[in-house]
């Protein structure tokens, strides 16, 4: 039996992430105090009758360059292809990691959402490590749900996801920095700031990853929308794992070998030493 499995190491495990929840139920406490309105503002999806937690809630976003219907329709129009590195029907399966690894975790993310900014800026290391070292590969799927929402409206979401796909087809490397120097904190907008609908603002930010920095082809699929239709399919994928009758009910989202992982409430941890526990105590031995 390896150190970690045994009975000492695992009360301790037990006491941090009693000790975690603890803190974790204090930020949470502290969050619902600046949230519009009274608690958290549950917002009905209009294109796909998912239900969400929304903050920040306006009566209509801002800095919005193309309108989510006018995206939708030129994306429709224009032709498939699927990124390099994925697989799956279409294309819209972004798995990340050693495909040998015996375990298996799945992110659920919406590149507007200002929580999964926030969990990218605390665990985001840490997951890119595990990845790294085989601990288990990743799943990812990418939502656009926010764009749908009818208080703060636009395309950044899908926008984002294109461009995601575009560094995807670089090297799932980039995938990786790219979409964390989107949630960066200085580069995350606010919920209602529809700034990823512009293209120039998601180029800007590619150029503090070196893979895509000056990058004459990433920059092109950009400005393009290459893999806009691609982003509709991962959209409406997400679509089918998220919603109030699923075990995710919003972003962000975990799961580990088909397993929600996250708090009594099914809350993605947000903070390291939690997600750590949690992987702990769920992997595959």
């Amino acid at each position: 039996m390896s150190n970690r499995n045994n009975p000492q190491n695992k009360a301790a495990a037990r006491e941090r992430l009693r000790a975690e929840r603890e803190r974790q139920a204090k930020r949470d406490k502290t969050r619902r105090k600046v949230l519009v309105g009274v608690g958290i503002v549950a917002v009905l999806a209009a294109a796909g009758g998912i239900g969400v937690a929304v903050t920040n809630a306006t009566d209509g976003g801002k800095n919005t360059k193309v309108s989510s219907e006018d995206w939708i329709s030129a994306a429709k129009k224009s032709d498939f292809k699927a990124p390099a590195n994925t697989t799956g029907d279409k294309g819209t399966s972004i798995v990340v990691g050693k495909q040998d690894a015996k375990n298996t975790l799945e992110v659920f993310e919406d590149m507007r959402c200002p929580i999964c900014s926030g969990f990218e800026q605390s665990v985001g290391e840490v997951v890119a490590k595990d990845i790294k070292d085989g601990t288990y590969k990743a799943q990812f799927r990418m939502g656009a749900f926010l764009d749908r929402n009818p208080m703060i409206k636009g395309s950044g979401s899908k926008n984002a996801l294109s461009a995601l796909g575009a560094a995807l087809n670089v090297s799932p490397e980039a995938f990786l920095e790219y979409k964390k120097a989107l949630f960066a904190q200085k580069n995350h907008p606010q919920e209602q700031d529809d700034a990823f609908s512009d293209d120039s603002r998601l180029i800007e930010i590619a150029q503090e990853v070196p893979a895509l920095k000056g990058k004459a082809s990433f920059e092109k699929d950009v400005k393009d929308g290459t893999f806009d239709k691609w982003a509709l399919g991962v959209s409406d994928s997400f679509d089918t794992f998220v919603g109030p009758d699923k075990e995710i009910k919003g972003t962000p989202g975990l799961k580990l070998n088909g397993k929600v992982l996250g708090d009594e409430r099914g809350q993605a941890p947000q903070a390291a030493e939690m997600f750590k526990t949690l992987v702990e105590q769920n992997l595959k031995k």
